[in-house]
């Protein structure tokens, strides 16, 4: 099975079709009627079409077992073929197209079942999806060449050469999948004064997207928030709140991160944590769709 444990929980949708087609109007008749003599097709049809849905993980061995929070199944009658309509929802970290297949293909192989007594020349044809919404596949082709990024490392071991970077440039390359280039890279020690005026001078034109790394713990030398805080102008908790949250599914001490994030100009400012695990959770939880928010602030509507 696929490891989805790095992705968030989001509403997922997908919406598939299959369509049984008999072989003479009295079939549909007898459908409309409920004269079929194994019982109500489109009913006992449903009904397999929803257990379908939901056992889905039990018979596909790669998919994984979720929350169906919702499921549709209904029909539209078109000539001698009736299309099966099956639309799924969850909010989980993968998406529910093979469980609406599933579904669909259930329902239509109820239906065929039921009709067979009468009609020896029912098939079943094109059972296929229609839709799918959710997830970070909905941003996986965009790219954001017009945000240039800036990266600051504030540790006083990797200014003073005791230790390497690692969280900077991991951050720098996850940007790249994005189209975003880094324009700037610098390694800081822990000293307010110096942090807040490298925030002042890198937030600008050049730079819309500004990221410390480091120094966002509780140890006496982690002051990165005092030194950025006042300098914030338009403060946006939501982002750390997310942050926060995805990695506290993940490990115990996320919620001692003192994370900040906002508008300074028209630059935002991202403060994540200084190891390379930590900032690799904050990507995963943040972007693509944090960068919506540059279009946001230039006064477009969600």
């Amino acid at each position: 099975m696929v490891n989805i444990t790095n992705k968030s929980n989001t509403l997922r949708i997908a919406i598939a079709m299959a369509t049984v087609k008999v072989s003479k109007p009295e079939t549909v008749e007898a459908i409309e009627q409920r004269k079929i003599p194994k019982g109500d097709v489109f009913e006992f049809a449903r009904a397999a079409g929803l257990l379908g849905v939901k056992k889905t993980s039990d018979l596909i061995p790669d998919c994984h077992p979720l929350p169906i929070e919702y499921t549709s199944i209904t029909y539209a009658i078109d000539g001698l073929n009736i299309h099966i309509t099956v639309e799924v929802h969850t909010i989980y970290k993968t998406g529910v197209e093979v469980e609406a297949m599933h579904g669909a293909s259930i329902t239509a192989l109820t239906m065929y079942d039921m009709l067979k007594p009468i009609d020896k020349g029912v098939e079943i044809q094109n059972i296929r999806l229609l839709k799918k919404s959710g997830g970070k596949s909905d941003f996986r082709q965009l790219q954001f060449p017009e945000i240039k990024a800036a990266v600051v490392v504030c540790s006083d071991s990797v200014f003073s050469g005791k230790a390497q970077d690692s969280s900077g440039k991991t951050i720098i390359g996850l940007l790249e999948q994005f189209g975003i280039e880094t324009l700037k890279y610098e390694v800081l020690p822990d000293e307010v004064e110096r942090i807040s005026a490298k925030a002042l001078e890198l937030c600008g034109a050049e730079h819309q997207l500004l990221i410390f790394t480091g120094g966002t713990g509780l140890s006496p030398r982690d002051v990165t928030p005092e030194a950025i805080s006042p300098l914030i102008e338009r403060k946006i908790d939501g982002i750390m709140e997310t942050a926060r949250q995805y990695g506290q599914e993940r490990m115990p001490y996320a919620m001692l991160s003192r994370g900040i994030a906002g508008f300074i100009g028209d630059t935002l400012v991202l403060t994540f944590p200084g190891s390379k695990a930590g900032v690799e959770e904050y990507i995963h939880a943040l972007f693509p769709q944090i960068l919506h928010l540059f279009k946001v602030n230039k006064g477009q509507k969600h």
